[in-house]
C-alpha cells in the first residue's frame, strides 16, 4: 500500500476521533455540573409541615431534600444522576421562618460547603395576623439580599435556586367554601391577613385580599430581581406562583400547607424550572 492512502486513513481517523471527542464533551461537562451536596432553606413548606402527619414536620417528603421516592424531590432526582450526593442533603428550613431568618440558614449551608442551595421563603412575611403586620417590601429586599450575599461570599461556585412564593389568594379561592377549612383558619388564626372573613364579599375584604396578593407579587419581583444580580442564581420565573394548585394538594389538617401530593407538584414544578440537570 502506498503512503498516500495510509496518510488519508490516518487523517480520517484523527478527524473521527476529534468529532467523537467534541460530541462527548457536552455530556461530560453536563455530568460534571450535577451537584454532590445540597441544602434547603426556607419555612414550613420546605420543612414538609403536615405533609405526612398531624402538625408534624415531614422532612422526608419535602420538595427539595426529601427522601421519599414518591415525591421525587430535587435530591432524589439528583441522586439518580450523581450517586455522590447520597447522604449530603441538608434541610435547614424552619417552620414559621420569615425572610429575616434566611441569613442564619444561609450561614449553615456555607458551613457545609454545599454545591447546590434551594430557597423558598416569603409566605410567612405575607401570611400574618393582619395586613398591617406584613413585612414591608423594602425590608424584604434588604434581608433577602443579605442572605444572598452570605451565600455568594461563602459558596461562590454553588448553584442557587430561588422559588417564587405560592399564590396564597389561590388558597383562599379553592377552600373558602369548605366549612372545615374556614373553621380551622379561624380557630388557629392561620394567615388572617388573607383568610380572615373568608366568605365575605364586602368591598373592604375583597380589597384587602387583593392587597395581600399584591404584596406576594412584590416579594416575587424582589426575588427575581435580586437573584438576577448573582451569576449562579436561578429564579423559577414565577412558576410556583402561577401554578393553579387544587384543594386535594393541600393538607386537610390545617388547610394551608401542601400535603404529599402538593409537595410532589412543588418538586416537579421547581425542578422543571430550575437548572435543567
Amino acid at each position: 500500500m502506498s503512503r498516500r492512502p495510509l496518510r488519508l486513513i490516518t487523517r480520517l481517523g484523527l478527524a473521527l476521533l476529534v468529532s467523537l471527542t467534541a460530541l462527548a464533551a457536552p455530556a461530560a461537562q453536563a455530568t460534571a455540573t450535577i451537584p454532590s451536596s445540597m441544602a434547603a432553606l426556607g419555612d414550613s413548606i420546605t420543612a414538609g409541615f403536615n405533609a405526612c402527619g398531624w402538625y408534624v414536620e415531614c422532612r422526608s417528603m419535602t420538595w427539595s431534600t426529601g427522601t421519599d421516592s414518591r415525591v421525587r424531590s430535587h435530591y432524589t432526582r439528583l441522586l439518580a444522576k450523581n450517586p455522590e450526593i447520597q447522604g449530603h442533603a441538608y434541610n435547614y428550613a424552619v417552620s414559621g421562618a420569615k425572610v429575616a431568618d434566611l441569613d442564619s440558614q444561609a450561614s449553615k449551608a456555607v458551613r457545609q460547603n454545599v454545591q447546590y442551595v434551594t430557597i423558598l421563603i416569603g409566605a410567612n412575611d405575607a401570611c400574618t395576623s393582619s395586613e398591617s403586620t406584613m413585612t414591608p417590601v423594602s425590608t424584604f429586599e434588604t434581608r433577602f439580599r443579605a442572605a444572598m450575599d452570605t451565600l455568594e461570599s461563602g459558596l461562590p461556585d454553588a448553584a442557587i435556586f430561588v422559588s417564587s412564593i405560592p399564590d396564597i389568594k389561590r388558597l383562599w379561592y379553592v377552600l373558602k367554601n369548605n366549612p372545615a377549612a374556614r373553621s380551622v383558619w379561624a380557630f388557629a388564626g392561620i394567615c388572617q391577613s388573607m383568610l380572615a372573613n373568608p366568605t365575605s364579599t364586602a368591598a373592604a375584604d375583597e380589597a384587602r385580599r387583593d392587597r395581600v396578593r399584591q404584596r406576594v407579587i412584590d416579594y416575587n419581583t424582589v426575588l427575581a430581581r435580586v437573584c438576577a444580580e448573582y451569576p449562579n442564581c436561578e429564579f423559577d420565573d414565577n412558576a410556583v406562583f402561577d401554578y393553579p394548585f387544587v384543594a386535594s394538594q393541600i393538607s386537610s389538617w390545617d388547610y394551608f400547607h401542601p400535603n404529599k401530593a402538593g409537595q410532589t407538584v412543588l418538586a416537579e414544578v421547581t425542578y422543571r424550572n430550575g437548572f435543567g440537570w
